[in-house]
């Protein structure tokens, strides 16, 4: 079995540990993995992680060469099995095509709404060369849709279904009390793209950092503040549209951070448009981009907080509908300080290498452009997490109690 892994940076390096690693047994554990990124020392940083870790090296090929570059990447896709893509979302509709081309299964980080559906157009390809193609496998997009789609199957009928999700430094500390975790762009286009929601049964879309509201985790974080924002549900309203009255997903962040963020958008600092600065032409967006670079630096002590709530009914012997309740998972994960991982990296990287590996078995054998919460089971992602140190916490309630899990 090959893996080949587009992008060599943070998540990059966390999915290529998980892929090499030699303390899991598992069935690929004959897997080699070929990772390439246009920087040099990207890759090498890469390499020295995996052998700092005790990681199998002699599995591991990395290849400068840009992700746009097809003749570049051409080999590689024909050798691969699966193809997984953790650069810029904006590629990854090109690299699907390219992987369907090649006969590789592909899988990405995604983050963006538009290029889902773009992805979702090639379906037919995908099938026709008995490829499945499965967008947006990272944390949000990603595991919390996995989460949520399982939290709510058991239920008859299903009010409310929440998904808070946040990455947070561990020390809360100015600017904006937060750090980059992924790339800056990404984070950009979360707080700036509309997000999609479902009130009332019907399908909407609003804009992001609105709605904000409070919730409780237990200490040492108590009161944070979480919002609206977007891609983090990717296909999940779409899945759930006939079937949930109310759906959302909002992140999480210490208070203060959306009002904070939403001035700096109200300020234009977040557009597109070429604006003119003492003669030369200046794009807002990335300008800010490098700003927030500059002074969010990553360090890699975070937290990663995940909350996924389903409230409605349960089903009875004969369909209808039973007691109220509300079901939750919560994770709380920090980083690991053996082996570096950050908490973004572990519940980012992590599952993203998991889907890699369902696919590689034919776990997942489902061909076409799949949504990651109808293929991908909910309690082996929650194993194979778990194996990994991640902690989940399961609760059934009644909706009457606060929200947020014991101790909140």
């Amino acid at each position: 079995m090959h893996y080949l892994l587009l992008g060599a940076g943070i998540q990059g390096s966390a999915i290529a540990y998980d892929l090499l690693r030699a303390d899991l047994p598992r069935e690929d554990s004959e897997a080699t993995l070929t990772v390439v990124d246009a920087s040099q020392a990207a890759l090498t940083r890469l390499a020295q992680r995996c052998a700092d870790l005790h990681c199998k090296v002699e599995s591991l090929r990395c290849q400068r060469a840009d992700v746009q570059d097809h003749e570049a990447l051409r080999p590689l896709l024909q050798e691969a099995d699966v193809v997984i893509s953790a650069v810029n979302y904006w590629y990854n509709v090109k690299l699907t095509e390219w992987a369907i081309e090649a006969e590789a299964h592909f899988l990405d980080l995604g983050g963006n709404n538009d290029i889902v559906v773009r992805q979702y157009a090639l379906d037919g390809a995908a099938r026709r060369r008995g490829v499945t193609v499965i967008p947006d496998c990272g944390l949000a997009p990603g595991l919390a849709s996995i989460l949520a789609y399982a939290v709510q199957e058991p239920l008859a009928r299903v009010e409310h279904l929440r998904l808070r999700v946040g990455g947070l430094p561990r020390q809360p500390r100015p600017p904006l009390n937060y750090q980059l975790a992924f790339a800056v762009q990404g984070l950009i286009n979360e707080y700036v793209e509309r997000a999609v929601v479902i009130r009332d049964g019907e399908l909407q879309d609003l804009p992001s950092l609105t709605e904000v509201e409070s919730l409780r985790f237990p200490e040492p974080f108590g009161q944070l503040e979480a919002f609206l924002t977007s891609g983090g549900v990717s296909t999940l309203p779409q899945t759930l549209g006939d079937r949930v009255h109310n759906l959302d997903y909002k992140t999480i962040r210490y208070p203060g951070h959306c009002e904070q963020f939403r001035l700096l958008q109200d300020l234009g600092l977040c557009g597109d448009e070429a604006l003119p600065v003492d003669g030369v032409e200046v794009v807002p967006r990335n300008f800010l981009g490098t700003l927030l670079e500059k002074q969010l630096g990553f360090d890699g002590d975070d937290v990663v907080l995940v909350l996924v709530e389903a409230e409605g009914h349960l089903a009875t012997a004969d369909g209808g509908d039973g007691r109220p309740v509300r079901r939750s998972i919560r994770i709380i994960d920090h980083a690991d300080q053996k082996t570096g991982m950050s908490a973004m990296m572990r519940t980012t990287g992590y599952p993203a290498a998991i889907i890699a590996q369902l696919l590689a078995s034919g776990a997942i054998s489902q061909t076409g452009t799949r949504a990651q919460e109808l293929v991908v089971p909910a309690e082996t992602m929650i194993s194979e997490l778990s194996r990994r140190g991640v902690a989940f916490e399961r609760y059934e309630e009644d909706p009457a109690t606060p929200p947020g899990g014991p101790g909140a």
